[in-house]
């Protein structure tokens, strides 16, 4: 890398929810090892989580330094109490409004910064839709981040402008996306429902200004890549006319365990003991479920996925977090009586925070049950695992479609509805049988091979040459000649 690229400062500033901020360090840590000088924007309470996963360490091409710098967030302000700088702290969803009023009140100290520091771009996330104008005042250009998908960002596009959804007579009757590529079905029980319902509030408000501020911004930068999905990024770029590079899989960026264990929060399980139970495990045999940072479940839906995987006799790691307290899941009342003594050696249970890139890419691990979450569906993707889909919220109803009409590498457990937090009502015959499809037999060999596939792709566009090696690069040239 020039001398030039080494002068070359990028901020990044993610939102403050973990499913955003650990796809930011692992960005930073990519940008850095390109010789990068790189800094992150975050807040008092978020920065330990970044500088953890981020901290200094030797490459062949040197050492890798990402700088954190911290504006205060304004939680009295907003009427947030005091400490609450995440979306995973918020003492309950009502909080969410007054989250999205704190994020607004953030443009000024961020500006204060731009102004000290006069970075040659930022890129912010996509809850931060005034950052185009705040970056513009100083003649930086403003990146977005959404931490999804192409094909998600071209799929809800299609959703949101020519709304399908309006001329289904029920809830459950499919529609295909109209102008996508591919044919794609899904229901408008699988629409976001301030979307079907036109709702005006913050936070729909919030989702106008970020699609507005996305075609003012320079570009966006996408944790995908192209081989993954060439139809979409090409109908991204070309059809809805936007400047994008594909820089992923960002979490192939972690080499070593001790980089795939800390990602989030502390682990809730010695990294140790999590590999010793793997090792012990013959290839492929151990199912992995887990629905990400925000998810939660009823005690009843628990007690269906716990005699699902009980039915299907297979071993599992089930990750399990409930409520604000991960500590409440010490009352088991949640658990089928008798069913950890009878899944002794069997399962393995974590409650709270998983080292999830460490297990997906353990060779024992043989399958996925997931959210559908954009972070964890392209880690077991890099892991070459197939999924089952167990979409709740946010755009996980699109990543469910790529998986499963796109690339054909993992089925559905059968949820119809999209919902805020709370997952839709499965019952253990579905789970049980969508979870011995991607384990055993004919399919779900087919569905391992293509997923083999996959990863080994991925693996590859990440070295000297790769396409999404040459994105990145191409990305910090056209910024390094526009400064």
């Amino acid at each position: 890398m020039s001398s030039e690229n080494r002068e070359f400062h990028i901020f990044l500033f993610p939102f403050m929810a973990y499913g955003h901020m650990i796809p930011v360090s692992d960005m930073a840590k990519l940008f850095a090892a390109q010789g990068v000088k790189t800094t992150i924007i975050t807040t008092p309470l978020n920065a330990p989580t970044f500088s953890k996963a981020t901290r200094s360490r030797k490459t062949n091409s040197g050492r890798i330094e990402v700088q954190i710098k911290t504006i205060k967030f304004p939680s009295q302000e907003a009427g947030l109490p005091e400490g609450c700088e995440n979306l995973d702290s918020l003492p309950t969803p009502e909080f969410a409004n007054n989250f999205s009023k704190a994020l607004g009140l953030l443009q000024k100290p961020l500006e204060r910064l731009l102004l000290e520091d006069q970075p040659s771009c930022l890129v912010a996330d996509m809850f931060f839709p005034w950052a185009t104008d705040a970056a513009a005042k100083f003649g930086i250009p403003r990146l977005v981040f959404h931490g999804t998908s192409f094909f998600t960002l071209a799929a809800s596009d299609c959703v949101r402008r020519y709304q399908p959804f309006k001329n289904m007579s029920s809830d459950s009757e499919p529609f295909v996306i109209p102008n996508l590529p591919g044919e794609i079905k899904m229901t408008r029980a699988q629409v976001p429902y301030f979307l079907k319902e036109n709702i005006e509030n913050e936070f729909t408000q919030l989702m106008k200004q970020a699609h507005d501020s996305e075609v003012g911004s320079y570009g966006i930068v996408v944790n995908s890549f192209y081989e993954l999905e060439p139809v979409y990024a090409d109908y991204y770029r070309k059809l809805l006319g936007r400047k994008a590079w594909h820089i992923g899989p960002l979490s192939l960026c972690n080499r070593d365990n001790e980089e795939k264990s800390y990602r989030g929060k502390e682990v809730s399980i010695d990294e140790h003991e999590c590999l010793k139970w793997l090792n012990s495990k013959k290839p492929n045999s151990v199912v992995y479920v887990c629905f990400g940072s925000t998810a939660r479940f009823s005690n009843s839906q628990l007690k269906e996925i716990a005699a699902g995987l009980e039915a299907t006799r297979l071993e599992f790691i089930w990750v399990v977090r409930r409520g604000k307290n991960d500590d409440d899941v010490g009352k088991e009342d949640w658990l089928p009586e008798g069913f950890e003594e009878r899944m002794e050696g069997k399962g393995l249970i974590i409650r709270g925070w998983a080292p999830q890139v460490l297990i997906l890419d353990h060779g024992a691990v043989g399958g996925f049950v997931t959210h559908c979450g954009w972070n964890s569906t392209l880690e077991g993707i890099a892991a070459g695992l197939p999924m089952v889909t167990w979409p709740v919220s946010a755009e996980q109803f699109y990543n469910d479609k790529l998986v499963t009409q796109v690339l054909k590498i993992g089925v559905g457990v059968g949820d119809q509805k999209w919902v805020r937090v709370e997952g839709d009502s499965v019952k253990r015959e579905a789970i049980e049988k969508a979870v011995t499809q991607i384990m055993v037999g004919e399919e779900a060999e087919e569905m391992r091979s293509r997923s083999k596939g996959l990863a080994e792709q991925a693996r590859g566009v990440i070295e000297t040459g790769g396409s999404s090696h040459f994105d990145l690069n191409a990305l910090i040239e056209e910024l390094s000649s526009h400064r």
